[in-house]
């Protein structure tokens, strides 16, 4: 069955940068979209940032953009989301999630998702 596990989540402070990874097995990881997804305290779930099967097309939602770059590594089966000039707005879990098909920006279009990472911007 499908299995994603993030990784790389912790406490920084405003400004600093981080990087997670997400390793997935189970299903054919070159053939599907990728994405992270981020839940914070009291909020609904989501999208943050997509990457085609291929990872030749990437978008982020414009609260990150110039901010956040996913990409990966099909080769490993991972996919990494690094941010940059984190914010306290960027507090929440962080999962990633497998896509129906190659591509797609619309949430519901995502199956999947891994129990997630926890990022803290706080000063």
């Amino acid at each position: 069955q499908v299995q994603l596990v993030e990784s790389g989540g912790k406490a920084v402070q405003p400004g600093n940068s981080l990087g997670l990874s997400c390793v997935a097995s189970g299903f054919a990881f070159s053939s599907r979209a990728m994405a992270w997804f981020r839940q914070a305290p009291g909020k609904e779930r989501e999208l943050v940032a997509v990457i085609s099967s291929s990872g030749g097309i990437t978008n982020v939602v414009d609260s990150v953009r110039g901010r956040f770059t996913i990409s990966r590594d099909n080769a490993k089966n991972t996919v990494f989301l690094q941010m940059n000039n984190l914010m306290p707005e960027d507090t929440a879990v962080y999962s990633c999630a497998v896509a129906k098909t190659y591509y797609t920006m619309n949430p519901g279009g995502y199956e999947s998702w891994g129990q997630g990472t926890e990022v803290t911007v706080s000063s």
